[in-house]
């Protein structure tokens, strides 16, 4: 979907940075614990840590609440947390995953059942919108990494499935190149064009709409709305929709 770095900007214009910034490390050293816990605290020796590490050094979180992260899972009080996604239909028929990281499942359902409910959406059960998303690998880079034939050279070496790119039109769009793969690929592949390429901006798993849904500015502003209220939640890691709004759309809620 063209408008990555666009609609990520207009988010950010909305105010929040602080916020969403704090509430971005706390996610993130949340699942380093995770990750590491389930596996070895080593990341060369843990694929899922590596990537996770990774993604969060790439968003600029410090090396210190990283080894901190790390460190917790290995404490004999580790707390253990369930991995749970919901799905549902946010406004407009809007298709929405909700995947969380808990310590107490029967808070996070009810908490996430009414916000749907507050906002305009409808939980439904595993599976009710799960059929329109695949489950990719994605990384990206800045586009002043290279031209679009050199990143599509790379990315088809490193064995990728597709590049999409977009130039940045202004300083607070700096465009860039995203980059998919198979899921199960994503550790090889980054670790590929990382030889290739340099450092990511960003590596990670993501849900990638096989179909899209339409929405004007009303529906738009209601989802906005559903979407802000569950990644303030602390459980929550991430939001995923399959929402497609023109350009004019989302021009008009970043000005609103």
């Amino acid at each position: 979907m063209a408008g990555h770095s666009k609609w990520a900007n207009i988010q950010h214009r909305k105010g929040r940075q602080d916020k969403i910034r704090s509430k971005l490390f706390s996610k993130l050293a949340k699942e380093i614990t995770v990750a590491a816990k389930m596996g070895d605290p080593d990341p060369e020796k843990n694929p899922r840590l590596r990537m996770v590490v990774k993604e969060a050094k790439s968003q600029s979180v410090p090396k210190d609440v990283i080894d901190r992260a790390i460190k917790k899972s290995q404490g004999a009080d580790a707390e253990n947390y369930d991995e749970i996604r919901y799905e549902g239909y946010g406004p407009g028929g809007v298709a929405v995953i909700v995947e969380a990281m808990t310590d107490n499942r029967n808070r996070t359902a009810s908490t996430v059942r009414s916000t749907f409910a507050k906002n305009g959406g409808n939980l439904g059960e595993t599976g009710s919108v799960g059929f329109m998303f695949e489950r990719k690998g994605q990384i990206e880079y800045p586009f002043d990494a290279g031209d679009e034939d050199t990143i599509m050279m790379a990315a088809l070496e490193a064995g990728a499935e597709n590049v999409e790119s977009e130039a940045g039109d202004d300083d607070e769009n700096e465009g860039g190149h995203w980059i998919t793969c198979a899921d199960t690929d994503l550790n090889e592949v980054a670790t590929a064009l990382e030889a290739a390429l340099g450092e990511s901006r960003s590596t990670k798993l993501i849900w990638q709409p096989q179909t899209t849904t339409p929405v004007d500015l009303e529906t738009l502003t209601k989802l906005m709305k559903l979407v802000e209220t569950l990644e303030d939640d602390d459980d929550v890691q991430t939001v995923t929709t399959n929402m497609d709004a023109p350009e004019d759309v989302m021009e008009a809620y970043g000005a609103s």
